[in-house]
């Protein structure tokens, strides 16, 4: 089975820049990026709306299958590192609705597709966080994206997002507000492969 891991974080924290710095220095690792693109054409073919209770859970089935099927062509490698895993469609299903008011019943109707999405956590997931300045800074440089749904993420989302990995046993650290992108690049490959080859060591005992 492959070694899974994840990076997490709030929007333009630079989970894509480590990304790319992987590609460039590793490119022995995998790299499943996010790709909205299919499930998104899908939600505006059926003309869904994430704040409609019924279309929500509609969504969301589409996003757990995604990730899912997204986990399962992973195995295909020795190690991937995922822009965001299963661990995020879990997190965000269960906790949107409460970032617009609503107190929905998801777990019920959603239980088997979550209990899926489970099997399909990361082996290890890396948070990477930053203050608010740093965040709206390195937001407010990125001209190539729209972030129409920043403000939304920064101050509903990675509250809730903190609480929810910050302390949890699989979950490591990185602190990048005052690293360059090539530190924070370093920093992230010595992490994957700390992980990577730790995994590989303990499966090959």
């Amino acid at each position: 089975m492959s070694v899974i891991l994840s990076l997490q974080g709030c929007m333009a924290v630079g989970k894509t820049t480590a990304v790319r710095y992987l590609q460039q220095h590793a490119p022995h690792i995998h790299i499943s990026a996010e790709d909205n693109s299919a499930v998104v054409a899908e939600v505006c073919r059926r003309g869904l709306c994430k704040t409609n209770y019924e279309d929500y859970l509609e969504i969301q089935k589409l996003w757990l299958a995604a990730e899912v099927r997204r986990w399962e062509r992973a195995q295909a490698y020795s190690c991937t590192v995922m822009d965001f895993g299963a661990e995020e469609i879990e997190f965000y299903t269960l906790h949107y609705p409460a970032t617009i008011g609503a107190c929905w019943d998801v777990e019920g109707p959603l239980h088997a597709e979550l209990e899926a999405v489970r099997r399909c956590l990361p082996r290890r997931i890396l948070f990477l966080d930053a203050d608010e300045a740093t965040l709206r800074r390195r937001k407010d440089g990125d001209a190539t994206r729209s972030r129409e749904f920043f403000d939304h993420h920064l101050t509903q989302l990675l509250p809730l997002k903190r609480r929810w990995f910050l302390g949890r046993p699989d979950v490591d650290v990185l602190d990048v507000s005052h690293l360059t992108r090539e530190a924070a690049g370093t920093a992230v490959l010595q992490w994957v492969e700390r992980w990577a080859v730790g995994e590989a060591q303990r499966k090959g005992r």
